[in-house]
């Protein structure tokens, strides 16, 4: 091989290699390794170890700085470390929900040789992602508040059957809402939201990002909030989360939104009954 054509290889590898998609794809993963570290590290994965690369992760989870697990009484972590684990969920569950909205981007600012600027991609994601950081805060201490009241358990499992029923319920209502709808017609249609609020530049591309959070948000906060049923560390309930969260954001999820809040407010009233005492 010629040396040009070493060199045109060599950067076309790094050109592939600086594609904002392989950073988004690599936060993603990491976001997934560290919850399943902290996770098995709890003891809430099934396994018995991936390494020492748990032990770090665990104080990330539990302490926060490096001093070691920092808990509360009754097995609880601290408000600062609870808040962390919801924005690791925020980033691992809905950053892959931004897929269609960051594909719509790109195509509306690629150039004539299908060059994207990379800051602007970055700008619209952090946007987005520091929505979600704020509901993380606001979820984060709602746990922390109910761990302190008893209702849900050192996982952020509800420890009451009255609190279980309330989240299935709330979240099967707000599916058949207008503001649901509302909501996820303009996550299904990421063009049509760029073309309505759009902003040039870097600035521009943030201010889009936060918008279209906020529309994420009222899209998913009541589905998220079923962390505190499935488990706040069950990777299980975060991995079944985010795919009904991803399908529900394409056209073909104008077919599941009714029917999954059909089968949470029947869930709920299940619960509620037999938490009735018996006759």
């Amino acid at each position: 091989m010629r040396s040009y054509e070493v060199v045109t290889v060599a950067r076309q590898l790094l050109r592939s290699a600086l594609d904002p998609w392989v950073g988004f794809f690599a936060l993603v993963l990491a976001a997934w390794f560290l919850l399943f570290s902290a996770s098995v590290s709890t003891g809430h994965a099934g396994a018995a170890a991936i390494g020492t690369a748990t032990g770090w992760t665990a104080a990330l989870m539990a302490g926060i700085g490096g001093h070691g697990p920092s808990l509360e009484p009754g097995g609880q972590a601290g408000l600062t470390a609870t808040v962390a684990m919801w924005c690791l969920m925020s980033v691992a569950m809905m950053a892959p929900t931004a897929v269609p909205m960051l594909r719509a981007y790109r195509h509306l600012v690629a150039g004539s040789a299908g060059r994207v600027p990379a800051a602007g991609f970055w700008a619209l994601l952090a946007g987005y992602l520091a929505v979600w950081a704020l509901f993380s805060f606001g979820a984060g201490a709602a746990q922390h508040a109910l761990g302190s009241a008893a209702l849900v358990d050192g996982s952020g499992v509800s420890a009451t059957p009255w609190l279980t029923s309330a989240l299935l319920a709330v979240a099967g209502a707000y599916q058949l809402s207008r503001l649901k709808q509302a909501c996820l017609s303009r996550c299904r249609s990421p063009l049509a939201f760029f073309l309505s609020h759009w902003r040039a530049g870097g600035r521009g591309a943030l201010s889009m990002g936060l918008r279209h959070g906020a529309v994420c948000v009222g899209c998913c906060w009541a589905l998220m909030a079923l962390a505190f049923v499935g488990g706040t560390m069950n990777l299980a309930w975060m991995g079944i989360a985010t795919v009904l969260m991803v399908v529900e954001k394409l056209p073909i999820g104008r077919w599941l939104t009714t029917p999954i809040g059909a089968v949470l407010l029947v869930a709920a009233a299940l619960t509620g009954l037999r938490a009735l005492p018996p006759l």
